[in-house]
């Protein structure tokens, strides 16, 4: 099967956090995916467009433009990074990028906890916000993990869309007012689910991730109800 290439200029970006921007890009003609899915990307630019990295879409398919929410990881200080991201930072309106088809990362299976950890969000941003486009939020929590406060992606947004009961922003390096601390681990969960056996829905570093499912399962989560990226 031929895997199709799209050449879409990006419309505009901004910044989310101090680390973290949204690019709006053209959506190709008949482009379709899922909440909760990605696709390759690439720069288009001599040195850049064979390091292709999957990006998980936090658009909707029913908008007219693609979004994008990429953390920069500049190699200064994350030297396992080879620079894409940082690249894509200093993009502009008008520059290039390269879309590969969606394929899919997670798949929303019924309501449950989605637990993040920093830009780990993001496979998460479209299918909450589908969610809360079909009024189907209720039942759904969100526990988030990041090092500070201005490090919280769309901190407003989820506010704004879970109950305070529903979502849990903690922070493992600071102490803020209005922020749980520390890490999100068995004490934290033993402490704030009453319920195992509904849907977990895990995304961040790849520690983290593993760890996370090893606790759930002690704590009486089911194989088949922990979805993670894979």
């Amino acid at each position: 099967m031929t895997n199709l290439k799209y050449t879409s200029s990006i419309l505009m970006t901004e910044f989310v956090t101090h680390d973290v921007k949204r690019f709006i890009i053209e959506k190709p003609k008949n482009y379709i995916f899922k909440p909760g899915q990605a696709t390759e990307v690439a720069i288009k630019q001599e040195a850049w467009q064979k390091e292709k990295r999957p990006f998980t879409f936090t658009s909707l398919n029913e908008d007219q433009v693609l979004e994008f929410t990429i953390k920069s990881y500049p190699t200064k200080k994350y030297p396992d990074h080879e620079g894409v991201t940082e690249q894509l930072h200093t993009l502009k309106p008008g520059d290039k990028l390269i879309l590969e088809e969606p394929w899919g990362t997670i798949n929303y299976q019924g309501s449950g906890i989605f637990i993040a950890g920093g830009a780990g969000i993001t496979p998460f941003i479209a299918i909450i916000r589908d969610l809360k486009n079909r009024h189907k939020i209720k039942g759904n929590r969100l526990f988030f993990s990041n090092k500070k406060a201005h490090d919280v992606i769309l901190e407003k947004e989820f506010r704004n869309t879970f109950s305070s009961e529903d979502l849990l922003l903690t922070l493992t390096k600071e102490t803020q007012t209005g922020y749980y601390a520390g890490r999100i681990d068995k004490n934290f969960l033993n402490k704030h689910v009453k319920n195992f056996k509904q849907n977990f829905y895990v995304c961040g570093p790849s520690a983290m991730v593993q760890d996370l499912k090893n606790i759930l399962k002690k704590l009486g989560a089911k194989v088949d109800t922990i979805v993670f990226e894979k």
